[in-house]
C-alpha cells in the first residue's frame, strides 16, 4: 500500500511521535510512503534550531534522519513555515533575515504537493491538527 503521511503538529506533541512510529511500521511492513507533507505547527519538526531536553526524545532528530535513511520525500509547506520562521538558505536571503534553519532532506513547497500525494497514494494519514 501507499500512503501519504501530513503531520500537522510540532516535534513536542504525542502526534508527532506516533506519526514516526506509524512511518516506520509501514517501511517496515513493506508498504511505500509516497510523501511526509509538513503543514501548520508540523514545520517545527523540520528546524534545525528545535532543542529536545535531555530526558524527552528529539523528535524532531528522529524524523530528520528517518526521512535521511530512507530517502523520502519530506515536504515542509512553504507558508506554514515562512509564518513560523523556518526558512531554507533561499528564503533566508530573499526576506533577508541572519540565518537558515531547514536544512537537508526537507524541501519548501506548496500545498499541492500535499494534493499530489494524496493523488498518488492509496490512503493520505493525517496526524495531529488544532
Amino acid at each position: 500500500m501507499k500512503f501519504a503521511i501530513a503531520l500537522f503538529s510540532a516535534a513536542h506533541a504525542p502526534s508527532s511521535r506516533r506519526a514516526l512510529l506509524f512511518a516506520q511500521a509501514a517501511l517496515a511492513g513493506g508498504h511505500e510512503i509516497v510523501r511526509l507533507f509538513f503543514y501548520q505547527d508540523g514545520v517545527y519538526s523540520a528546524s534545525t534550531n528545535v532543542v529536545a531536553p535531555q530526558d524527552e526524545q528529539d523528535i524532531a532528530a528522529q524524523w530528520r534522519e528517518f526521512v535521511s535513511a530512507n530517502q523520502l520525500d519530506g515536504v515542509v509547506c512553504i507558508a506554514a513555515a515562512l509564518r513560523r520562521g523556518v526558512l531554507n538558505e533561499e528564503e533566508a536571503q530573499r526576506y533577508q533575515r541572519p540565518s537558515a534553519n531547514l536544512t537537508a532532506p526537507w524541501e519548501l513547497s506548496g500545498l499541492g504537493q500535499l494534493h499530489d500525494a494524496a493523488q498518488s497514494a492509496d490512503r493520505l494519514i493525517c496526524f495531529g491538527g488544532p
